[in-house]
């Protein structure tokens, strides 16, 4: 049993000052002011006086990092996943970019085996992003491997066998039916490197794309008289996007007009992080492309974004700091919103009696302390 007491503990329901959480095996187990909480004799004490409680962060967009590429090498994943609760992570997506479908089989089979012992960030499933793209708008895919939508291609498809969220371009021919399939089975289906006008992605939307990924990034930017896929993806109700708050990818003026249009609700904060994240400047893989890496961006030869070098609790400070947002609704961004569009808001994503075990120590200005998951201490920070 873990008892994190003294913390400023982030509920649902609003900030517990003083507040403590008892853990039980991966699971929450009481939530209140630590003053009515007891501690059994026995228990592990985490004394975390002076620091923010909350959710462990869900990241929907990791192509890798610390030097391993998902797409190149998916065995890596799971290496990674160790080590990338240093950030506050404690649940992501690997990203398989686009590349052969046997590739995605590959890293299918080693999200769905969970090493022995392991602890660190759990990957959820993969977020395959491509091979159904448009290549007007390919962005650091390689253009060998693009192909049309297909039944066949996605038939082993589902969040059961290590798929939970599928990017493609909403206007390709038969997409609609594949949009549609893949949602039925509760996959994540997100509109991005594409052409779409307004109307076909407003089609994309009625199959069931209720995404779109790193906004205004690979789609063509709004126009008056055609408000193409961006306008339709900021318009429409039903999707959340995804934005990556690193100051290069989007200008900050634009993430907070976006934040005014959207809130916490449908506005899902990701790093698209690539290989370099945590390594320094260099040149690194992307898939089947080098990318050099400075100290703020990853980009192709051609100066082409490949990525981000951005992590997820710098993405935060980030946000608010754009924004001038409460840190309640920029959390939500990384937790809440993350869960409920995954369909795991019953157990991920807040701190709730019941709720799996993900939770983040932060300091009062956003750096993370320490790192539970699943009930177990996974990061802390030395010094």
């Amino acid at each position: 049993m873990l008892i994190i007491t003294h913390a400023d503990v982030m509920t649902p329901t609003g900030r517990i000052a003083d507040g403590a959480v008892v853990v039980e095996r991966d699971r929450i187990t009481a939530v209140g002011p630590a003053s009515e909480v007891s501690v059994p004799p026995g228990a592990e004490l985490f004394d975390a006086a002076g620091l923010i409680l909350a959710p462990g962060f869900i990241d929907l967009q990791v192509n890798g990092a610390f030097g391993a590429d998902f797409t190149a090498d998916p065995d890596q994943i799971w290496a990674v996943a160790r080590e990338y609760a240093r950030y506050g992570v404690t649940a992501f997506l690997p990203t398989i970019i686009t590349s052969p479908l046997e590739n995605v089989a590959t890293a299918q089979a080693v999200v769905c085996q969970t090493p022995p012992g392991f602890q660190g960030a759990h990957p959820l499933g993969l977020h395959v992003e491509g091979p159904f793209l448009n290549p007007a708008r390919k962005g650091a895919h390689n253009p060998g491997y693009l192909q049309l939508p297909s039944l066949a291609a996605v038939a082993d498809w589902s969040p059961a066998t290590g798929v939970r969220m599928v990017t493609l371009a909403p206007e390709l021919p038969r997409a609609a039916e594949v949009i549609a399939s893949l949602a039925g089975r509760g996959i994540l289906v997100s509109a991005g490197h594409s052409m779409a006008t307004y109307e076909e992605a407003i089609r994309g939307l009625d199959a069931g794309i209720r995404y779109g990924t790193h906004l205004f990034n690979a789609m063509p930017p709004l126009a008056h008289r055609e408000p193409g896929l961006l306008g339709a993806l900021l318009s429409d109700p039903r999707p959340a996007t995804g934005l990556i708050p690193d100051g290069i990818h989007t200008h900050p003026a634009i993430i907070n007009l976006v934040w005014k249009l959207l809130g916490p609700a449908r506005f899902s904060m990701v790093t698209d992080c690539m290989a370099a994240l945590g390594m320094g400047p260099g040149r690194h893989l992307l898939g089947d492309f080098e990318v050099i890496v400075d100290a703020t961006s990853a980009r192709l030869s051609d100066g082409t974004l490949a990525g981000s070098i951005l992590s997820v609790d710098q993405g935060l400070r980030n946000l608010i700091s754009h924004t001038g947002c409460s840190l309640e609704d920029a959390l939500a961004t990384v937790t809440t919103t993350p869960a409920r569009l995954l369909g795991l808001a019953h157990e991920r994503g807040c701190i709730a009696r019941g709720c799996i075990a993900d939770l983040v120590l932060l300091s009062p200005d956003l750096r993370v302390q320490a790192t539970v998951a699943r009930g177990e201490v996974v990061y802390r920070r030395q010094g």
